[in-house]
């Protein structure tokens, strides 16, 4: 298995409109060949950060996501909603 850990920090001002767009972006990468799991939160306190969680079967099947068209149009669509850029980092489960 392949895990992914992206945040995502938005300006305070545009956090739902960013929800939207994270929020169809996560439904259309549920559907991908190779997704086992994509979970989306967003953060009680700081509602303008965002997690997602993600589980692929393999690399691969990760980094076509990454190359898919709708991760494009997605980051194309936040990034001038974003106010820093996203942390996506590749994890190992240890329990």
């Amino acid at each position: 298995m392949h895990y992914v850990l992206a945040r995502i920090k938005v300006k305070p001002e545009v956090a739902e409109l960013a929800r939207g767009i994270l929020v169809d972006l996560a439904a259309k990468s549920r559907q991908e060949p190779g997704c086992v799991a994509y979970e989306l939160y967003q953060q009680a306190e700081a509602p303008h950060v965002f997690q997602t969680m993600e589980q692929w079967k393999d690399k691969a099947d990760a980094d076509a996501h990454m190359a898919s068209l709708h991760v494009g149009a997605a980051l194309a669509a936040a990034g001038p909603l974003l106010a820093e850029a996203p942390e996506i980092v590749a994890c190992r489960r240890l329990l």
